[in-house]
């Protein structure tokens, strides 16, 4: 495994395998171009020398962490079945200093759209976002969770979050706490864990952006309850 930095500081890359590249993005850059502003997708063909990439899965633009590229039709095909099929494991890290209504559970419900670019949950089920959680208390006023989605719907941990009245902290769209030392919206891609080609690949990749972040109580709780992330029992899905 390699954890090589690139010279923009948007990203590096975590490892190559012979199918796919594995990119640890940074906060603050879209997926895809916006405008005159180059997307991450573009920085990372146009930096690194490995021929043609295929987008597998996407993060928001605040979220930082880590991210699949595949490096053929096929195995973007393959890669991106593994995702539909849910059988890619995905754990999030997520900061707020507002107390959930329960400590650990599932949210569970349809989205659809609402104001300004936002989403909202429902209680019907139809073609639900699903998320498990778990949360963690500091001395600080700072919780950290956990976060298993088994669905990849847009924005669903923002939405999620803010459904137990434990918005993320920067996240301004869902009602995260704002001011001026807040450094980023508080969600990070922290960990893939999956089967391909008759192999087991793990990735874990601890936030390396934000001032709460590195907390030493936060710090901690990443460090020894929360790593590995896929060896943690989390509420049940039904």
């Amino acid at each position: 495994m390699t954890d090589t930095v690139t010279n923009n500081n948007l990203f590096s890359v975590i490892d190559q395998q012979k199918d796919f590249i594995v990119i640890y993005k940074s906060p603050g850059i879209g997926f895809h171009r916006e405008e005159n502003e180059p997307g991450l997708f573009d920085e990372v063909v146009q930096t690194l020398d490995v021929g043609k990439l295929y987008p597998v899965h996407r993060l928001d633009k605040i979220t930082s962490g880590l991210i699949l590229m595949a490096k053929s039709s096929e195995s973007a095909s393959a890669l991106g079945n593994l995702f539909l099929e849910k059988r890619i494991e995905k754990h999030y890290i997520a900061l707020s200093d507002n107390k959930p209504s329960k400590k650990q559970g599932l949210i569970k419900g349809d989205m659809t759209k609402a104001r300004r670019g936002a989403w909202k949950l429902l209680r019907s089920l139809e073609n639900p976002a699903i998320t498990q959680f778990k949360s963690f208390g500091t001395n600080t006023g700072i919780r950290v969770f956990l976060i298993k989605p088994s669905t990849g719907k847009t924005h669903q941990i923002r939405v999620a979050l803010k459904s137990v009245g434990a918005p993320i902290i920067g996240d301004s769209l869902y009602g995260g706490s704002q001011n001026q030392e807040i450094d980023r919206t508080y969600l990070h891609a922290f960990s893939l864990h999956f089967r391909y080609g008759h192999q087991d690949y793990s990735y874990i990749a601890p936030p390396k952006h934000g001032r709460l972040f590195q907390e030493p109580e936060v710090q901690k709780i990443i460090e020894t309850r929360l790593t590995p992330p896929w060896g943690i029992d989390f509420p049940k899905l039904n």
